[in-house]
């Protein structure tokens, strides 16, 4: 006999796009959601027992119909409305988690002037937002961001790594290092003015990476997450992925040319890849 060790089950990819008009200005946000609910849900796998289970079609119009009432601003308090709307109609849940992605939106320039109804988009980065709640527990909300892409041309060295028979990287005391950014933090409330706080993080994270003087990725990513921490008192951990998006030196020399750092090839795949979590110290 088997036993049902864990589950959850819920809606994935639901798309939403929300524009709030006022007067002659208007602001739109694109989020993708998922809900995750856990519960008392054993006699619908077991059994084929339906009649504990919400259908993921209700969640899906959920959110369309929350987002028409709700007051939220930001990812994060929508994520929490979320939550405790569904764990207050369905007593057999006994957990829930939303998370969310946002692709950003700007207004676009006009006339040197950003016109009020008009959006670009200009980077591929997502914001994200992650609520989790236990029934009777509160609110843990994590955000963050993917697919931000930077890059520095100086101020970037790799060298007295480990060299062995198989080992052909030269050492490079002045190679570009780019990356493409994810980010997560936990603040230590669930209510927090987390928009200006995610824009804090954010430059502290770019303010870091423009002016580290970095002996290596991780070298770098330590002092970004170290920032953060010092400097956001509301974020009890942060989690950094940061890939090595390589360019590599192209050798000109076979074309009686020298070639001083300007023309490389960029490196999609593979690439190294680097990731740390940082917590405060107890």
């Amino acid at each position: 006999m088997s036993l049902l060790a864990e589950n959850s089950y819920g809606k994935s990819r639901v798309r939403l796009v929300r524009v709030k008009r006022r007067a002659e200005w208007h602001d739109i946000r694109e989020w993708t959601l998922e809900i995750l609910l856990e519960g008392d849900f054993e006699s619908c796998f077991v059994e084929g027992d339906n009649s504990k289970i919400l259908p993921t079609d209700t969640m899906k119009n959920t959110v369309y119909s929350l987002a028409r009432k709700s007051s939220a601003g930001c990812m994060e308090d929508f994520a929490r409305e979320l939550i405790e709307f569904l764990l207050e109609r369905n007593p057999q849940v006994s957990a829930a988690k939303v998370s969310i992605s946002e692709k950003r939106w700007e207004h676009l320039h006009a006339d040197e002037k950003p016109h009020p109804t008009t959006f670009v988009q200009s980077s591929i980065e997502r914001q994200t937002a992650e609520a989790t709640a236990a029934r009777n527990g509160s609110v843990s909300i994590r955000s963050g961001l993917k697919d931000l892409v930077i890059l520095k041309t100086s101020h970037s060295e790799f060298v007295g790594f480990i060299k062995d028979s198989l080992t052909t990287l030269p050492e490079a005391t002045n190679r570009l290092f780019g990356t493409a950014v994810r980010a997560q933090w936990r603040y230590s409330s669930p209510a927090l003015p987390f928009t200006s706080l995610r824009s804090t993080i954010r430059e502290t994270l770019l303010n870091v990476f423009a002016a580290h003087a970095s002996k290596s990725v991780q070298h770098t990513l330590y002092a970004m997450g170290e920032a953060v921490l010092a400097n956001i008192p509301d974020v009890e951990d942060i989690e950094l992925t940061m890939p090595n998006i390589h360019c590599l030196l192209v050798d000109l020399s076979r074309f009686g040319q020298d070639n001083p750092n300007e023309i490389f090839t960029p490196i999609d795949e593979p690439h190294g890849y680097i990731k740390a979590r940082l917590r405060r110290r107890e």
